[in-house]
Formats: C-alpha cells, sequence, structure tokens
C-alpha cells in the first residue's frame, strides 16, 4: 500500500510539473490563437496571456512542489485547482460556441474527463491521505 502511495505522489507531481511548464512557456507560443492561456472561459493572449499564463505555472510548479514532498500546504491548491479546473471548463463550453464536427465533441469529452480526473483525482487522493502530509 506505501509503495502504491508513493507511486501516486510521484504521477501527481509530475503530471503537476508538467502542467507547470506548459503554462509558464504561454508567452512564448506566438503566433496562435489556439495556445493561449484559458481563464475563466476565455482564451487569453497579448499582455494578458503573458502576465496569467506564468502566475498559473508558478502556482502549478508549488503544487507539484508540495505534492512531491507531501507538503500540508498542497491540499487547499488541491481543491482551488480541481474546482478552477471544473468552472473553467464549464465556462469555455458556455462562452465559445462549438464548432460542427464529431472529432471536436470527442476531444472536448477526452479532454474534459482528463482534466477533471487528474485535478479532481489529486485532491481526493491528498485529502484520502493527508495523514501522509507534513
Amino acid at each position: 500500500m506505501a509503495e502504491q502511495h508513493h507511486r501516486l505522489f510521484t504521477i501527481f507531481a509530475v503530471l503537476f510539473g508538467l502542467l507547470a511548464m506548459s503554462n509558464l512557456l504561454k508567452p512564448l507560443r506566438l503566433g496562435s490563437d489556439e495556445t493561449g492561456f484559458v481563464f475563466l472561459g476565455d482564451r487569453l493572449s497579448g499582455i494578458a496571456n503573458t502576465i496569467v499564463g506564468p502566475i498559473f505555472g508558478l502556482f502549478l510548479a508549488l503544487y507539484a512542489f508540495g505534492i512531491w514532498k507531501r507538503k500540508r500546504f498542497a491540499l487547499p491548491m488541491g481543491h482551488a485547482y480541481a474546482t478552477y479546473v471544473i468552472l473553467n471548463l464549464i465556462l469555455f463550453t458556455v462562452k465559445n460556441p462549438k464548432p460542427p464536427g464529431v472529432g471536436y465533441v470527442i476531444f472536448g469529452i477526452v479532454y474534459s474527463l482528463i482534466a477533471v480526473g487528474v485535478s479532481l483525482g489529486a485532491a481526493i487522493f491528498l485529502t484520502r491521505n493527508k495523514a501522509l502530509l507534513s
């Protein structure tokens, strides 16, 4: 059981670390409207993307570090981030009309399942294992 816990802490830390790097690099992805950071349902560009993407990147880097080191501060960060992901997905769906095509719908469903599954899964895992956090 301890080995499984250790493995899950590592997996979540690596996943959120990769996501942190992606968000930190958002401002460097020039020339495409599809790569801007999505904040509360709106895809950002320009100065807003340059500021907000890295802020979330830093948040996620700290969250990944907290998971990696099994720190108690990661627990409320996990709950906040899972809430943000769910809210962001709902707002993006409401604010942005869907282009026609089955491919878009399938991508949206798969993306949503992964985004909510990982963020909420990490928050639940940390909550259930808060005795292991220092």
